[in-house]
């Protein structure tokens, strides 16, 4: 089947690219867990990973990015972490996602803004989840920790998607 235009793929091209835009998130997921992270918070990562979702909340529909975020936390989780590890991602790549679709929808902010949500909604979600299977909001502590390091990642991954997507081929 021939494409009817180029936002149209056939499903073989869209499992391909779905594919290879997982392993993309996936490799550097594991690049982020070799690099050695310690400022006294725990949970604090660069999110490397989640420059291929932003990426492509922008350059695909939203259900693609959504499908692509969550296969990569599962098989991440898999791969290279455990069943705890793969709920505190889920929770936080599901609430930043939804709150960088949010925010792209309505054009509330620029790209970097949208990804500064997204760095930001990703700790919250994880805190929430942290809360509820501690049965203790004492780990909101580390919030003010935690949105401080999501704002200024989602900055930087915001500005480097931004510049990705300026290379990229409509």
């Amino acid at each position: 089947m021939a494409l009817k235009n180029r936002n149209d793929r056939t499903l073989a091209e869209k499992a391909a690219l779905y594919g290879v835009l997982t392993a993309l998130a996936m490799i550097l997921s594991y690049i982020e867990m070799l690099i050695p992270i310690s400022i006294g918070v725990p949970g604090v990562k660069p999110g490397l990973a989640n420059l291929v979702v932003f990426t492509a909340l922008y350059m695909m529909k939203p259900i693609d990015a959504f499908v692509i975020s969550i296969v990569r936390v599962i098989l991440v989780g898999f791969t290279f972490g455990n069943l705890s590890a793969m709920l505190y991602s889920l929770a936080g790549a599901v609430l930043s996602f939804f709150m960088m679709w949010l925010c792209r929808k309505k054009n509330w902010l620029s790209r970097t803004g949208v990804s500064v949500v997204g760095g930001v909604s990703h700790n919250t979600g994880q805190l929430l989840v942290a809360s509820v299977v501690l049965e203790n909001a004492a780990v909101f502590v580390y919030l003010p920790a935690l949105l401080l390091a999501g704002m200024i990642m989602g900055a930087l991954l915001g500005i480097l998607g931004s510049l990705i997507m300026e290379r990229l081929p409509k």
